[in-house]
């Protein structure tokens, strides 16, 4: 009967107390995003791996897909979908097993194809399932052993424990976003749903002048836009905190872009003399053109409705540095009247609408959360500087496709 060292029980020691601590901070995390990083970065941590990821069943297509792994950007697993036959993971989920592979060159199930699109080489890896209410909902797995070693039986009992608590972890924030979410959107929709009532109530009155009839139908018309927007705005929000949100990322022009979405608000901008100033740099981007239009058209048309009339929007570009990566920077400032710095804190939260401009206008307060969504997805960042009284300038980051530096043009 062998005996382990002292230095190898010290050491294990020192692993099951880091990991009683990252389970009660898992526990007290309802964010799903935060949630799986801190997995990532906890399952590299305990089994000394190079990387891990986490691989999750679509609750509707029942596909295997990369959530996140710490070796790939968000974009990288968008469109990978990993086979429940022919793979690791795809047998940990079917089978509720952990798995360990010590040479993956020798095993025929290996799927081939994340490291053939990242150009990394997988030499061993550990797979362990996430098990939530005798549910497999997904896998763990840890890449490539430190210093070249194997993984053994105790990393498998700690990658396992971890697991068990990330499943629970995840399972409980997946429910509370949903409640959270689905409370907020009945609330929102009974609004437009009460005044398209009360405008038929009124419409079936005999009694009621021709002129009104118009009138009533506008409302409801404007209404019915209006929960139309709320209807689509819900179902891309839902898309992105579940994770089926895709991003389609290509190289495109960023300048063109940014031309045509001017174009778009600009009888908008019109109704209230509202001026653009415009200065870009010719870049090329690496993103998805749709959503980022998405993003640029919701600024936009922000910057007009919370603006004053005769007032200025300026569209700006610049290069900056981010992280060693070279990044456009896009700079949309209005001359409107400004966010409290209190309400500042609360722009990217569903469903806020800042007391600031409360009398001005209406919205979904979805924009701003589904914007930092597609930055975010595209590794950008977006963030908003204003005063009061003065105006706001938010400001959103982009990856570049293709580092040459063109002459600064205007739009």
């Amino acid at each position: 009967m062998s005996v382990s060292s002292p230095d190898v029980v010290q050491k294990l020691l020192v692993r099951y107390e880091r990991l009683i601590e990252i389970s009660q901070q898992l526990n007290s995390t309802l964010d799903l995003t935060s949630l799986l990083k801190q997995i990532v970065s906890a399952a590299t941590e305990l089994t000394d791996s190079e990387a891990s990821s986490i691989l999750l069943l679509d609750d509707i297509s029942g596909e295997l897909r990369f959530e996140l792994a710490s070796n790939m950007a968000p974009s990288e697993t968008d469109n990978i979908i990993v086979p429940l036959e022919g793979s690791i993971a795809g047998w940990v989920v079917t089978h509720g097993e952990a798995r360990v592979i010590q040479d993956t060159s020798r095993e025929p199930s290996f799927f081939k194809t994340v490291d053939e699109q990242l150009e990394f080489r997988t030499r061993n890896l550990l797979a362990v399932p996430l098990k939530a209410r005798s549910k497999v909902v997904g896998a763990l797995e840890a890449v490539n052993k430190v210093a070249g070693e194997r993984f053994n039986s105790d990393d498998i009992k700690t990658l396992t424990i971890l697991a068990g608590q990330a499943a629970i972890a995840i399972e409980n924030a997946k429910l509370f976003q949903q409640s959270d979410f689905m409370s907020e959107m009945v609330h929102e929709l009974r609004t437009p749903l009460l005044a398209l009532k009360t405008s038929t109530t009124l419409l079936l009155r005999s009694d009621l002048p021709g002129h009104r009839s118009s009138e009533i139908i506008t409302t409801m018309q404007g209404e019915t836009e209006r929960l139309i927007q709320l209807t689509n705005e819900y179902l891309d929000l839902a898309r992105f905190e579940s994770g089926r949100a895709k991003l389609d990322i290509r190289p495109f022009e960023l300048s063109r872009l940014l031309h045509e979405c001017i174009e778009i608000v600009q009888p908008q901008a019109a109704e209230h003399d509202i001026t653009f100033l415009k200065d870009a740099r010719e870049v090329e981007v690496a993103g998805d053109r749709g959503k980022i239009k998405q993003v640029i058209l919701n600024l936009l048309t922000n910057a007009i409705k919370y603006n004053r009339d005769n007032g200025q929007v300026a569209l700006r570009t610049e290069l900056v540095d981010e992280s060693d990566l070279q990044m456009v920077e896009i700079a949309v400032e209005d001359t409107g009247y400004g966010i409290s710095k209190e309400n500042q804190r609360s722009m990217f939260q569903k469903f806020f609408r800042g007391s600031d401009t409360a009398n001005f206008t209406t919205g979904t307060g979805l924009g701003l959360v589904i914007a930092k969504h597609i930055i975010e997805g595209h590794g950008g960042l977006i963030w908003l500087d204003s005063e009061v009284g003065l105006g706001t300038t938010f400001f959103l980051t982009l990856p570049l496709a293709n580092p040459e530096i063109r002459p600064l043009t205007a739009l």
